[in-house]
């Protein structure tokens, strides 16, 4: 059973969204047991430009599905997001359980039928580069900087004031965004 959350910026969720969402998000139930429920976090949002962002996130416990999508269609970009949601399930399905087990030792995740079927093993992650990197101890204004000047999308440093280490990131929107260690 999936527990809606439907959240709106810049657009009022009317009941003819609401319900394609819904329609839409209940596609996953399939692979999961009846008695698994699950909580389904949507944003829709809605920029100047006229472009739509959509992002589900279903938090598992010891894992969570997260998806999203900016488009010019409100309603394709919900589709889309939902195939992505179903995509990550069936590349790592077998990972979801195993970390789902070693939480909730009796707790089976997804239904007996999905549980037997091939894992999709299209594509292998593996780490192919390794790299060091000096935390130096600095504010976040240098700290964008020296970002910049690089020309990455994240830098990891340490606050000069409390001495954590944090991650700078650059939004799709152009702004940025900080992950405190704590």
């Amino acid at each position: 059973m999936i527990k809606y959350s439907i959240r709106g910026e810049n657009i009022e969720v009317t009941d003819a969204i609401r319900d394609y969402v819904e329609s839409k998000v209940a596609k996953i139930e399939k692979y999961f047991n009846e008695n698994q429920e699950l909580d389904a976090r949507v944003n829709l949002k809605v920029y100047r430009e006229k472009t739509a962002k959509v992002e589900v996130t279903i938090p598992l416990g010891s894992v969570t599905l997260r998806a999203e999508d900016v488009s010019q269609d409100m309603y394709g970009s919900i589709d889309l997001v939902v195939d992505k949601i179903e995509r990550q399930i069936r590349k790592n399905k077998t990972k979801i359980a195993k970390k789902h087990r070693e939480k909730v030792p009796t707790a089976h995740v997804f239904t007996p039928e999905f549980e037997t079927e091939a894992a999709d093993d299209d594509v292998a992650t593996k780490v192919v580069r390794t790299k060091n990197v000096s935390l130096k101890p600095m504010d976040i204004e240098e700290a964008i900087l020296q970002m910049d000047l690089l020309g990455h999308d994240f830098f990891i440093f340490t606050d000069s004031e409390d001495g954590q280490t944090n991650v700078l990131y650059r939004r799709e929107d152009g702004d940025f965004g900080l992950i405190e260690a704590k």
